[in-house]
Formats: structure tokens, sequence, C-alpha cells
């Protein structure tokens, strides 16, 4: 999974979340978006607002489980300073 974050002047996040047609079909493309939006509500909690945030899904997250794209987003947000390092919830 990859992230692209552009910071903002508002305390507002906005979150983006894109799966190519390498991940799978569009039902599978739907359930890591599903997972993904879930996973970033978790984290909310921890990070700081006025981002923007792309998040890129790879061909690999077809079949990741939920807490491994939970770990993996918190990873890419930690790198990109929106968060601090932890364990998620």
């Amino acid at each position: 999974m990859d992230v692209v974050t552009l910071r903002r002047d508002d305390s507002q996040l906005r979150a983006l979340f894109v799966t190519s047609r390498k991940v799978g079909g569009a039902v599978v493309r739907n359930r890591v978006r599903r997972r993904m939006r879930e996973a970033l509500r978790a984290l909310t909690s921890d990070m700081a607002g006025g981002a923007d945030v792309a998040f890129i899904a790879f061909s690999s997250a077809a079949d990741a489980s939920y807490w491994d794209l939970l770990n993996e987003m918190q990873r890419c947000l930690t790198e990109a300073g929106l968060t601090a390092p932890g364990n998620p919830p």
C-alpha cells in the first residue's frame, strides 16, 4: 500500500481510496475499500487533521485481512507524519 498526503490549513481530514483493476474484480475492490475505510475510522483518533490522504492499494490487498490493512495503513500514516507510532487499536 502506498499513501499520498497533502497538508491543508483547516482541521478536516479527507481520504481517498484507490483500488485498480489489478486488485481484482468489482466485488474484491469494493471489499478492500470497505476494509480500508473501516481501518481509517479506527485510526482517526490518533491522527492530526488538516490533510488530504490518498491510499493506493496494490494487488496484494485483495488477500489481506482487515488487520493486515490496518497495520499497513498505520505504517503509511506514521511515515507520512500524520500519526504517532504505536500499536493500532
